[in-house]
């Protein structure tokens, strides 16, 4: 399926809303759902009409460790939600397949018809994900809380969180918020058959690759130019590395 990107822009974000509307309204609550809850695509597809009929609010448990959140449905949402579901079985699925089925949606066809209308404007990197990733990226910029959303997803580690929301890591935060818990975790995985040496020997081996090809009178400009943004980014993180560990020894 590739990789799939959070919606970083408000008038893209507004245009998919708008595209969803018009294939099916319960495409539309079903995205508004997952942007302002962070719950999953298979975790929404299993909610009934009683749980967000005349309601103001949806209280959800997210992931493994069940972290309990509150979405708070905006009013237009919820007018959109009550007109859709007047009338209904309370106790049918909120997203259904079809009108002739009492069986829910599927995953695959959700899929499908994000990655539909995605292409309508103008998006290519989106599928199930989506909702999720531009929830915890718009939660992010918000509030800039890193270690809330890896608790949340139960990532191993900020560094996932930050790949999974498409940012790039703020290393000083990583550093400075890792728990004594996650430093033993470190060890171990960094001893566990030589990993840390044989990270750290590739890594030696493709700057010195780097190195030797420098002089290279083939070279493009295009090469230069990768070269000083990667340095660029090595100097900062080599950077903070140095003021962090003051607080480590």
């Amino acid at each position: 399926m590739g990789w799939v990107s959070p919606i970083k822009d408000d008038e893209t974000l507004e245009k998919f809303k708008h595209a969803l509307r018009k294939v099916d309204d319960k495409y539309y609550i079903m995205f508004e759902i997952g942007i302002g809850s962070g719950l999953l695509l298979q975790d929404i597809l299993l909610l009934k009409n009683k749980d967000v009929y005349k309601k103001k609010s949806l209280e959800v448990s997210i992931g493994i460790h069940k972290v309990k959140r509150t979405y708070e449905i905006p009013k237009d949402v919820q007018d959109v939600i009550n007109s859709y579901v007047e009338g209904k079985d309370p106790e049918a699925f909120l997203i259904l397949g079809h009108a002739s089925s009492p069986e829910a949606l599927s995953r695959e066809q959700a899929y499908r018809v994000f990655k539909s209308v995605g292409k309508t404007v103008g998006l290519s990197s989106i599928g199930a994900q989506t909702m999720r990733k531009t929830f915890a990226w718009r939660y992010y910029k918000e509030t800039g809380d890193i270690n809330y959303l890896q608790q949340l997803f139960n990532h191993a580690s900020p560094a996932i969180t930050y790949r999974y929301i498409g940012e790039k890591p703020n290393i000083q935060l990583v550093l400075r918020k890792m728990t004594p818990e996650e430093n033993a975790r470190s060890r171990y995985f960094l001893y566990l058959d030589d990993s840390g040496r044989n990270r750290l020997n590739a890594a030696i081996k493709e700057l010195s690759e780097m190195r030797d090809k420098f002089n290279d009178p083939c070279n493009t400009d295009a090469f230069y130019g990768c070269v000083d943004c990667f340095l660029e980014e090595l100097d900062t993180l080599i950077e903070t590395y140095k003021q962090s560990l003051p607080e480590y020894f």
